[in-house]
């Protein structure tokens, strides 16, 4: 068992943190308040190589491994949970089921401009009557000669309206439930593909939530993606890796959230010493520290057995849930030790406070992933 990073994870977390510290920290403040997506810091990770780095570089990326992704959005979501979250819609939730169904042609045509960061992609799964309950999918797509015609709508959508691709799933065979969904490639600009509005979010302000509108919309046969009534054992290993990245996620809040309230104790003072001598202080930070620690060991066991080619769902509901609750727990007391300035927007931890609340929904909501943990237990003990 060996608990050290590699060189190779030193290096990656290293330049990331260099990245965000240098280029996106400065501006998280303005994109939060003006809630505008930075395209060009998107296309700048995509230069350096951060979009693309589970991926091999025949498709685009670095071929890092997905541990590599974990760290990244630990540092970027660190100071920002709206690039974070645009970074792990268009690594996890699109690049990745092109990666692992797609034929040769789709990964060429898709997932290399994605991975570079010169295409904005999106996976449409959410609708109106099919949150937690995703298999309740009303998409349709009926096959008619060398076309899919699709109908329907899709909502909460990361990247959305500005995404050049889009993942969907849609109902191909109705009569066989969740054995009768598919998922399919949809092309901005295809005619009966329409964005509908964005979002008005309490956090991950700059980040785009979208509705989808798809009516009579036809897309060529081979925009299938893997075999037709599939895809809903495909987006549920699609969803796996996701909770192992917003998990990711959560633990880059809950890191920043703490290392500022860290600062702000040890340079507040009160009663003629600094907050950070009382115990009161001392005890809030410690459990910060611990939990935070735990939250991030699961999250890389997670993602190592996703590297090993091995079974993860359990342990990716189990970071997911935990990292989440985590990141809530922080995130208040690092409010709680900057007290009444930590409710203003003059301080980061407000704005990390509200980024982390969708931790717990995103990826399939914190009961869900109990219900996940819950089962896989049970069957283990059978």
């Amino acid at each position: 068992m060996d608990f050290q990073p590699t060189e190779e994870h030193r290096m990656i977390r290293r330049m990331v943190r260099e990245f965000a510290e240098r280029e996106i920290a400065p501006r998280a403040a303005e994109i939060d308040a003006t809630d505008q997506f930075p395209d060009d810091l998107f296309r700048r990770m995509g230069e350096l190589g951060i979009i693309g780095l589970p991926f091999p570089e025949e498709y685009g990326g670095s071929g890092f491994g997905y541990t590599s992704l974990v760290i990244a959005l630990e540092e970027i979501a660190r100071v920002s949970g709206a690039l974070a979250i645009t970074l792990d819609a268009q690594t996890s939730l699109f690049c990745e089921p092109i990666y692992l169904f797609g034929t040769e042609e789709q990964k060429r045509k898709y997932l290399v401009p994605a991975a570079r960061g010169e295409k904005i992609g999106a996976f449409g799964l959410t609708e109106p009557e099919a949150g937690s309950d995703a298999g309740a999918t009303r998409t349709r797509a009926v096959r008619d000669g060398d076309e899919w015609v699709i109908n329907g709508q899709k909502v909460f959508i990361t990247n959305g309206s500005i995404a050049d691709y889009v993942v969907i799933t849609a109902k191909t065979d109705p009569e066989k439930g969740t054995r009768g969904i598919s998922a399919f490639i949809v092309e901005k600009g295809t005619p009966g593909f329409t964005p509908g509005r964005n979002e008005e979010k309490m956090g991950l302000r700059g980040s785009v939530t979208s509705e989808l509108f798809f009516e009579n919309c036809r897309v060529p046969a081979e925009n299938l993606l893997g075999r037709e009534n599939e895809g809903f054992k495909q987006f549920l290993t699609t969803l796996d890796a996701g909770r192992v990245a917003i998990a990711a996620m959560a633990v880059g809040l809950a890191q920043g959230a703490f290392e500022r309230a860290v600062t702000y104790a040890q340079e507040r003072r009160q009663f003629g010493r600094q907050i950070a001598d009382f115990q009161a202080i001392q005890w809030m930070l410690a459990e910060m520290a611990t939990e935070i620690d735990a939250a991030r060991l699961l999250v890389n066991r997670a993602a190592w057995l996703k590297e090993q080619g091995r079974r993860f769902t359990k342990e990716a509901a189990m970071a997911k849930m935990f990292a989440s609750e985590t990141s809530e727990r922080v995130c208040y007391k690092a409010i709680q030790i900057h007290g009444g300035y930590g409710y203003t927007r003059d301080y980061e931890v407000e704005r990390m406070y509200r980024d982390q609340r969708l931790c717990a929904i995103g990826e399939g909501t914190n009961q869900i992933q109990r219900l996940v943990v819950a089962r896989r237990v049970l069957r283990e003990w059978a």
